[in-house]
Formats: structure tokens, C-alpha cells, sequence
């Protein structure tokens, strides 16, 4: 995860070193489905937990 998080920043960076043009524009765009991916896996992992449970220690 950390790996995604120096990812971002450096695209970031070279965003910001572009002006944030279009390609700034464009990692909005994919900001934005990334965010909405990860809420629908969060919520699944949710569900998925909730269903099986916790099962005791052996």
C-alpha cells in the first residue's frame, strides 16, 4: 500500500511541475474511479466479514 501512496505523490509531483494541465485533469479522472473501486471493495470486504463472522480461536 505504501508502494501506491509514493506512486501518487510522484505523479503528483510531476503534475504539479506540468502546470497541472491535462494531465492533472487526467489523474482526477483516475482519482475518481479509483475512489468509487475501492469503496465497492471496502463495502464487499464489509458484507463478506459480517457473514462469516468471527470464528473462535482453535
Amino acid at each position: 500500500m505504501i508502494r501506491w501512496a509514493i506512486l501518487c505523490l510522484i505523479l503528483a509531483l510531476v503534475a504539479a511541475v506540468f502546470g497541472f494541465g491535462g494531465i492533472a485533469a487526467a489523474f482526477v479522472d483516475v482519482a475518481q474511479i479509483l475512489f468509487f473501486v475501492f469503496i465497492v471493495l471496502f463495502i464487499l470486504a464489509a458484507v463478506v466479514g459480517v457473514v462469516q463472522g468471527r470464528r473462535p480461536p482453535q
